[in-house]
């Protein structure tokens, strides 16, 4: 007999809405775009590595001086989510660079610089993430732990009765799960839901360990060697990193999805969504409405997230003009569209932990 919970859920075929129309505004839009563009995609492909290697660069030549030390691990931490952001993020979709594609593949690397694994993420943001967002057991991006209860339908833990009062003080060590552990078990647990796609080859492995060792020689020992300061100097200073870059990029990652205005569809017995890819995109994500130059620029338009997963292979820079046209085009289709502030969407998320959160009736009779 089939088992069902391996076979990806199937999205509804028949719609009366024409995404082709869309599609061709889109790209028509991004085509006229292009030139003007390009020097701004260039621009980020040089600037944010070079400003990640600079602060480190400033970390071991002036470190040892106790401002500058904490300083350069504070910038580090905002620099690791920035580049990926705006170069590891669009590397992965292949859109940096148009005519050499090698060219991504090398900058989807500089996530294993970074400390997380780039071959195991890319198969979880690309073949679980984006074909399955909001969609229990396989939407990567909620693979939850026992503590956490996003999914309404989940099954429910008494634990679950406070995990809107416990989870946001565990939210600032989400990267340092990520790098030593998350990581780990998408390779070696059966239960991974990414094992449900993919056999890890070997040699994935072997890199998986000496990139990891890479990461925490040159934050860790790296810095000890050369400025000879105290252990405790350093743990501290890289807590700070992993401290900063946790709840920067929890900003970004929390917004467009987890959130009680969003839905979380299920399947039916015969692996059916209730609704066709594009509605479904449309109703699991939201934009964030907080629009500036530094939100564009430093944070890779990450508020434009509705545009990104209707259109993965697109870069990041075209997004705010390409959004007016998927509103407009929702608008006439009678299709939903959602933007929210931060301070919405952020809210929206702890008003989901609080929902799906149970609590023990008191006084219901026990036997």
């Amino acid at each position: 007999m089939e088992n069902l919970s391996l076979r990806p859920p199937q999205y509804q075929k028949n719609t009366n809405i024409k995404f082709s129309a869309l599609r061709k505004t889109v790209f028509d839009k991004v085509k006229m775009l292009e030139k003007s563009k390009r020097f701004e995609i260039k621009l980020k492909a040089f600037l944010f590595p070079l400003l990640y290697f600079s602060v480190y660069a400033l970390l071991l030549s002036y470190g040892n001086t106790p401002g500058v030390f904490y300083l350069s691990y504070f910038l580090l931490g905002i620099f690791l989510v920035l580049n990926f952001l705006n170069l590891v993020h669009d590397a992965v979709h292949e859109v940096i660079f148009t005519s050499a594609k090698w060219m991504n593949k090398i900058y989807v690397y500089f996530f294993d610089l970074l400390g997380a694994n780039s071959y195991i993420w890319k198969i979880r943001h690309l073949q679980l993430h984006h074909a399955y967002p909001n969609i229990m057991n396989w939407d990567s991006d909620f693979e939850q732990s026992p503590m956490v209860r996003v999914f309404p339908h989940a099954e429910a833990r008494k634990m679950h009765a406070y995990q809107h009062i416990y989870l946001p003080f565990m939210y600032p060590f989400y990267l340092f799960n990520w790098l030593v552990i998350r990581d780990f078990k998408d390779f070696f647990s059966d239960h991974a839901i990414v094992r449900k796609i993919v056999k890890i080859p070997k040699k994935e492995f072997v890199k998986l360990f000496l990139f990891k060792g890479f990461f925490f020689f040159y934050l860790l020992l790296l810095p000890k060697m050369v400025l000879g300061v105290r252990w405790g100097s350093i743990l501290l200073g890289f807590c700070l990193m992993i401290l900063t870059a946790s709840l920067l990029s929890l900003l970004v990652l929390l917004s467009p999805h987890a959130n009680i205005h969003s839905d979380f569809p299920q399947a039916d017995e015969s692996g059916q969504m209730p609704y066709n890819w594009f509605e479904h995109q449309l109703k699991c994500t939201n934009d964030v409405s907080n629009d500036n130059f530094f939100v564009r620029f430093f944070m890779g338009s990450f508020n434009y997230h509705i545009a990104h997963h209707l259109f993965p292979n697109v870069h990041h820079v075209y997004y705010p003009e390409i959004t007016k046209s998927i509103k407009d085009f929702a608008l006439a289709n009678n299709l939903p569209y959602r933007q929210q502030t931060l301070w919405q969407s952020l809210k929206g998320h702890y008003d989901l932990l609080k929902q799906n959160a149970v609590h023990e009736n008191i006084f219901e009779e026990t036997m």
